[in-house]
């Protein structure tokens, strides 16, 4: 059997995304991992693992150029995080505590036509995060 294993966001505020998935996701980060600075720079990264057994990595190296990501642009490759809960009340307060976070809205909770209770947010760097209730 083949899982996938994590995925992995560069970013230049590894500190506040960190932050955003363990305050709003209940993400539990490793300790902060750091290598000796080299010619690229200092390579530090945190792995974040959820109850689910999913793992999100988030890198910081200074050479990596900043993306393009605009505000609530949606462009090719990987487009956005999505997180499932059990019920549309548990969405529902999840999204009013990133509201009331001031976190960027994409998607207010709403049913999509193919069943899914849904809402859309953007973490410190852009990318988009559903939350979901699955059908």
């Amino acid at each position: 059997m083949m899982k996938l294993e994590h995925v992995a966001i560069w970013t230049h505020q590894l500190e506040s995304l960190k932050e955003f998935y363990v305050r709003y996701f209940g993400a539990e980060p490793n300790e902060k991992y750091v290598t000796e600075e080299d010619f690229d720079g200092r390579f530090t990264s945190y792995f974040l693992s959820f109850a689910s057994g999913a793992r999100l990595e988030l890198m910081m190296l200074d050479c990596i150029p900043q993306g393009d990501n605009i505000r609530g642009f949606e462009s090719t490759g990987l487009t956005h995080i999505a997180f499932s809960v059990d019920t549309q009340e548990e969405l529902d307060r999840i999204f009013a505590e990133l509201e009331s976070g001031r976190v960027p809205i994409i998607g207010r909770p709403r049913m999509t036509g193919d069943g899914y209770y849904e809402a859309c947010v953007l973490d410190p760097d852009g990318n988009r995060v559903e939350i979901t209730v699955t059908p």
